[in-house]
Parts: structure tokens; C-alpha cells; sequence
């Protein structure tokens, strides 16, 4: 994901550019399917990373982080009241924690970028909760994507299904157009007005990626740059696809090869 800004021209892709973007997608999701084993209480999440990087230089994949403005590892790691852009560490998972991974690959060019929620052990009812909601908010929000719609269509769809639920939806951070470039036009949120914004057309490639709170929305970053975490100290979670618009809808470029998707408790 990115801060907010403003966007420029949305490049639109052809018809082979899919294709690449599958690719790369499929081995980002692969990847994020064979890290769940090493998710479990008193695991390390550099751990976790190293198992990540592993995995990217196996697949024959290079990391679309490390080196990014500095940063120093594969993957993002957010547990608990962290929001996103969570650095792994020698801090050890608690029973009970809940945790983004996010990762992004390069494939021959092509940036795949994907990131779902895990649980060490066993969550308590608010978390399996605020999961629950984050990932349908998501998938309501894909629903929007089809030639004709709007941007604020999507947000919209991702807003008034958290707001329903009484949390609430993150604004300090929005997807991104992505390809052979990391971050690109447009920006995503995941807020909105039904029918504003930018048209939707054929060819459009990008992330939609919420971060959903328990509490309030306001996220504040620590002293190292990175991590964003709640100002309430409230649970978060997020989920991210990267998807194409398609001349009748959308497709989904990371899907789960496994439908694992959505985390299972262990």
C-alpha cells in the first residue's frame, strides 16, 4: 500500500499483460499459502521472513522490498494493533496473536502483490470477528470492479460494510496501480462516494487492499518510519488482492492456489 497522494494518468494494459501479471501474482499467493506452517505461538516473525525470502529466491522471484526506500526485508509483518508495514523482528508470536503478511514478488518484470491475515493459536471472538468483516469488506469491494464503475464505487462498498459492523475503515493508507512498476496510479480507497471518481476501464491493473479497525480509524507512525499502528491501540487487519479489470468484470491475479485465503485456526 501507499500514503495518499495525487494520482496521474492509469495506464491500461493489453490483453498479454494478464497474463504476466498471473504469473507473478500466482507465486506471491503460493508463497503466502506455504508460509502458514511456519505461523505459530512462540515463533519469531524473522523468522517467518527468512522462510519468505527463501521461498521468493526458490520460485526464481526477486523481492520487490528489500532495498525499497531503504527497507530491509521481504516481507511486512503486522501483528495485532499494528496496521501495516510492520518490520519482522525477534519479538516472538503470542497464543492468540493475529497477523498480516504481506509480500511482494517480481517475476520477470511483473510485480505480484498480495497479503492476508494468520492467527497464532486460537483468536478470541473480537479478532475472529474483525477478520471476518475485513476479508467480505474486500471481497465487496471487488465485486464493484467492472468496466463503467468508479473508484468511489468500490470504496463505498468497502465503507458502508465496515461502518455496518461498527468498526471502522483505515484512510491514511490506499491501494495503488501496479504492473512492472511497484506503485503506480491510481490511488484505491477504500472509502468513498458511490458513483465518484475515476471511470473503470478495461485493462486497469491495481491493489485493493483494506485496513479495517476495531476501534477508530486514525493510525499514527512510529520513530522508524514503517510501522503504522493504531492510535487507540485497537486491533487491525488487512487484506490485499491485486486484480485487472477485465471487459466484463475483474480478475483476481492472487488468488490462493490452495483456497486458503482466509486464515485457518491452528
Amino acid at each position: 500500500m501507499q500514503k495518499r497522494s495525487k494520482s496521474d494518468a492509469i495506464k491500461i494494459h493489453d490483453l498479454d499483460d494478464f497474463s504476466r501479471m498471473r504469473s507473478a501474482g500466482r507465486v506471491a499467493a503460493q508463497i503466502l499459502d506455504d508460509i502458514t506452517e511456519f505461523v505459530f505461538p512462540g515463533q519469531l516473525t524473522s523468522e517467518i521472513d527468512r522462510q519468505i525470502n527463501r521461498m521468493i529466491d526458490d520460485a526464481g522471484a526477486t523481492s520487490a522490498t528489500i532495498g525499497y526506500r531503504g527497507y530491509q526485508h521481504a516481507s511486512c509483518i503486522s501483528v495485532n494493533h499494528v496496521v501495516c508495514h510492520g518490520i519482522p523482528s525477534n519479538k516472538r508470536l503470542r497464543f492468540g496473536d493475529i497477523l498480516n503478511i504481506d509480500v511482494t514478488v517480481i517475476i520477470n518484470g511483473w510485480f505480484g502483490d498480495t497479503s492476508r491475515m494468520y492467527i497464532a493459536g486460537q483468536p478470541n471472538r473480537k479478532s475472529e470477528r474483525l477478520i471476518q468483516v475485513t476479508h467480505d469488506a474486500l471481497m465487496k469491494g471487488i465485486e464493484q470492479i467492472k468496466p463503467g464503475n468508479t473508484f468511489g464505487d468500490i470504496g463505498y462498498a468497502i465503507q458502508s460494510y465496515v461502518e455496518s459492523h461498527r468498526m471502522s475503515v483505515v484512510r491514511d493508507f490506499c491501494g495503488h496501480g501496479l504492473g512492472k512498476v511497484f506503485h503506480a496510479p491510481p490511488n484505491v480507497l477504500h472509502f468513498g462516494k458511490a458513483g465518484s471518481g475515476t471511470v473503470l476501464e478495461t485493462g486497469m491493473f491495481f491493489t485493493v487492499e483494506p485496513m479495517v479497525n476495531l476501534g477508530r480509524a486514525e493510525t499514527k507512525t512510529l520513530p522508524d518510519n514503517w510501522t503504522a499502528v493504531t492510535r487507540d491501540k485497537s486491533l487491525s487487519a488487512q487484506f490485499e488482492h491485486s486484480v485487472g479489470v477485465t471487459e466484463n468484470g475483474v480478475e483476481i491475479f492472487t488468488l490462493s492456489p490452495s483456497d486458503n485465503f482466509f486464515p485457518k485456526v491452528g
